[in-house]
């Protein structure tokens, strides 16, 4: 067993299999849409990937049922589709900490692409929404997104190095605000996105209500005390 800088432990030998399958799955997504090899051999490939697939489905875990590997109160989530090692759909995202906030890298293939050569406006969203989270449980806060709104000043490019930027700048009660930024890594202190979020953590009557479904992978009911979906820099990577 290993454990995370949270000192929560975890299978070392899954979770090298986990992020191995999640790389390899991320290679594929990106070759699939940069290919220009003939139909053939397209429906060759095809059919490899249903003969994996029904491999992998041989054992599933239902909804709201959580990983062996994850941790929602350590914030460790190994198939979060922005910073997840073994999500097929993430970059993946790596956070961290920095000085009043955190700080994170990616590089976005042509699966995210939506305007040719850039990357999707609401993969923007997505990743904003990630790291804006990360920065306000860093905070010691924590919540979940009742407000994100973001300003487009540039395009983001594709296959290029970008760094993302959050801080709390505002904290009461059950809210929390939070500012951040999208720029080439190159270029960190001009913006391509500006983003800010309201974070709220819910009632304790809705915090049943929404959780009340969620077991570990026993199938034991197990809420998470901190309801967000947010990934803690640097954990599971």
């Amino acid at each position: 067993m290993s454990t995370d800088s949270g000192g929560a432990p975890y299978d070392a030998v899954l979770m090298d299999a986990v992020a191995d399958l999640g790389g390899a799955l991320r290679g594929l997504v990106d070759a699939s849409v940069r290919t220009a090899v003939p139909a053939a051999d397209l429906a060759e490939a095809a059919a490899v990937v249903r003969e994996v697939t029904g491999r992998l489905t041989a054992s599933v875990r239902p909804p709201g049922q959580l990983p062996a590997l994850d941790d929602p109160v350590q914030f460790r989530r190994v198939y979060n589709p922005a910073t997840g090692v073994g999500s097929a759909l993430a970059p993946p995202l790596r956070l961290r900490e920095e000085p009043g906030g955190v700080v994170g890298e990616a590089v976005f293939g042509l699966a995210y692409e939506g305007p040719p050569g850039f990357l999707h406006g609401g993969m923007s969203g997505l990743v904003m929404d990630q790291v804006l989270g990360a920065a306000t449980i860093r905070a010691g806060l924590w919540g979940m997104t009742a407000r994100l709104e973001l300003d487009y000043r540039r395009p983001v490019p594709l296959d290029t190095p970008i760094v993302c930027r959050a801080r709390v700048t505002e904290a009461g009660g059950r809210k929390s605000v939070v500012t951040g930024t999208i720029a080439l890594a190159d270029e960190p202190d001009r913006p391509l996105v500006e983003a800010r979020a309201v974070f709220v953590l819910p009632r304790e009557e809705l915090r049943a209500e929404y959780f009340a479904r969620v077991t570990d992978a026993s199938g034991r009911h197990a809420p998470p005390s901190r309801p967000t979906d947010a990934t803690a820099p640097g954990s599971a990577e």
